[in-house]
């Protein structure tokens, strides 16, 4: 009302005299009743006014126009049924200005004055965002409007040099090169990384200049996870230690792999596991004809149908593409049926046992389920004509030290053998070997990270002790890659990348969750594990390596053994395994594998007892 009478006061040039004022008290109840149902229909009343924004402004908007032009309409009415006007077309525009801009900078004015007052808090957390775009901006909103935390956006960082020099929101936004000067200069304790599109090597590269300075980082998922498209605080992730190991985006031959696998019968053995259920999950978006999962482990394997049912449940022809199977590798009858039911064109191995100290304790189960388990399935596949057979194996088959790594090196010796046997004549093996990879079940990140949640310590065995690691879609891409170039014969292995020292890893997810080592937490060294080398390798002395139209893959250039021999050797290995002696078993090991030997194991007085 008070915008009313001040377009009158306007108008008449301050000047109003008696037949203004009484006309502008009798239009008053009608200009109130008007204002009013405008706001309630767009209910502009409801928002929160120190969280003002587009959104508030566009229904102020809507509700001062409507109402005006409902206003310009009666005055119409009004003219034509009597010949004149209600009230000037001038007081009801300038009546329109007044409203819009007051009840608009009111509210601007209202929450610059709350946020100015909040960003005087002495316990204010100094954040930089990354990324100067839409994302960055709806963060350092966000930041801004949520009451619970205390931030105060101190400046945008951006790898676009013509950002530079610019502001948002009054924030100065720094390029990219100047991000330890922008760090160095003022009292920076959180970066939020907000680029929707950044490649892992400079995503690493920025993390690690943050945990240089001792500042937390924190990622902001991607748009499609923000929930309704919107962002809230609480999906403002710290970065976890894979965001560091990850590397940049593999190209694949999706073409050629889907012509390998589409419409095809896939089987893969230890499905449930962490490679295992990665393949069932990236060969199911290449549409095979069918997919076979088979485990042991029922709840695992349980788990993995729940999340496919999940996944797939509006897709009914995806839904009656897999199956699930609960079996053994070294049950016979069990894969002869499951070969005679479903012909698969395609197996990908990945069943196996793979823990160095458990197996060093435990030979039998190791040469059962690695050897024995891996022969019974290739030797089916042979029978059945499978087309391809993929097997996963390990850089522990490297000059191997202990009995898992010894017994991954006699399979891979079998089915490179069997690949170039008379009988057979249809089935291509293929092997891929490669080092460690992120979040597997049993690998040290999941164990560093409970430890680091109990409170510590985080256990080391040595301190040079240093691991290759790969993420496991990574692993399994390559996997699909390798089985699809492939002809038969190839050990394959993959690029690692640079070792990594797992003091070092353990220090840096340390920094991760926000605590420091030697007052939070200690790291304990405890020695080298029965069978622990210091250091894996992918290739032997004997072996070098020839490259593949894949940059990421090399053929490591084996000479075959001959199948006869081979078969023979690993017959008898396998009928020692009902007697279970174990020095029996790792000695006759040793001699198929000469290059295998023991550290740190029982087995080392063995070394000396080897038959050439």
């Amino acid at each position: 009302m008070a915008a009313f009478f001040m377009a009158y006061i306007l108008r008449f040039n301050f000047q109003l005299g008696s037949d203004e004022i009484q006309q502008a008290i009798k239009l008053a109840p009608l200009v109130f009743g008007i204002r009013l149902i405008s706001f309630y229909l767009t209910k502009t009343y409801s928002g929160i006014v120190r969280y003002t924004g587009t959104q508030d402004a566009v229904r102020i908007f809507i509700a001062l126009t409507s109402g005006t032009l409902f206003l310009i309409a009666c005055n119409l009415v009004n003219f034509v049924a009597s010949d004149e006007v209600m009230v000037p077309s001038s007081i009801i525009i300038i009546d329109y200005l007044i409203c819009m801009m007051a009840m608009t900078s009111s509210r601007l004015t209202y929450k610059i004055l709350y946020q100015q007052i909040r960003s005087e808090s002495p316990k204010k957390t100094q954040v930089v965002i990354y990324g100067a775009g839409q994302s960055g901006l709806i963060t350092k909103r966000t930041l801004d409007q949520d009451n619970k935390i205390n931030y105060k956006v101190i400046a945008f960082v951006d790898d676009s040099h013509e950002k530079a020099g610019k502001r948002i929101d009054g924030v100065p936004i720094f390029p990219g090169t100047d991000l330890k000067t922008v760090i160095e200069r003022n009292k920076v304790d959180e970066l939020v990384l907000s680029i929707q599109n950044i490649s892992k090597s400079r995503k690493r590269d920025i993390i690690e200049t943050c945990l240089s300075y001792d500042i937390k980082v924190k990622n902001v998922p991607p748009v499609e996870r923000w929930i309704n498209g919107e962002l809230n605080y609480r999906q403002i992730k710290k970065v976890n230690i894979e965001d560091l190991l990850e590397r940049d985006q593999i190209e694949l031959d999706t073409a050629s792999m889907s012509r390998n696998l589409r419409g095809k019968v896939v089987l893969v053995t230890g499905a449930a596991g962490s490679i295992g259920s990665e393949i069932a999950r990236q060969v199911l978006s290449f549409y095979p004809k069918k997919i076979i999962l088979l485990d042991q482990a029922e709840t695992p394997l349980y788990e993995l149908e729940q999340e496919l049912f999940e996944k797939f449940r509006h897709n009914k022809a995806a839904l009656s593409c897999f199956e699930i199977c609960v079996g053994d590798i070294k049950n016979v009858n069990k894969l002869r049926r499951i070969f005679e039911r479903y012909r698969p064109n395609v197996v990908f191995h990945a069943a196996a046992y793979k823990h160095v100290p458990l197996m060093e304790n435990n030979p039998t189960a190791a040469v059962a389920t690695n050897v024995f388990g891996t022969k019974i399935l290739a030797d089916t596949a042979v029978e059945f004509n499978t087309e391809r057979f993929v097997m996963v194996s390990t850089d522990k088959a490297v000059n191997p030290t202990n009995v898992m790594g010894a017994s991954k090196r006699v399979a891979e010796i079998y089915v490179q053998s069997l690949n170039y046997s008379a009988f057979n004549s249809n089935t291509k093996f293929i092997t891929t070997r490669f080092g460690n990879v992120l979040g597997s079940n049993g690998s040290v990140i999941p164990y560093f990270k409970k430890q680091i949640a109990e409170g510590g310590p985080i256990t080391v065995t040595h301190p040079e002790i240093t691991r290759y690691f790969m993420t496991i879609p990574e692993a399994c891409q390559l996997v699909l890659e390798a089985g699809n170039m492939g002809n038969g014969g190839e050990i394959y292995l993959f690029d690692m990348g640079q070792p990594v020292r797992i003091v070092d890893l353990a220090k840096k997810m340390i920094k991760l969750s926000g605590l420091s080592l030697g007052k939070d937490i200690q790291i304990e060294y405890i020695g080298l594990r029965p069978g622990e080398k210091i250091a894996e390798e992918l290739l032997s002395d004997a072996e070098n390596t020839t490259p593949t139209h894949h940059p990421k893959i090399t053929i490591a250039k084996i000479k075959p053994f001959e199948y006869g021999v081979v078969s023979d050797v690993i017959g008898e290995l396998i009928t020692m395994l009902a007697r279970e002696d174990n020095e029996e078993i790792v000695l006759k090991m040793k001699q198929i594998v000469p290059e295998f030997i023991s550290n740190n194991s029982v087995y080392e007085a063995l070394d000396d007892l080897k038959i050439s």
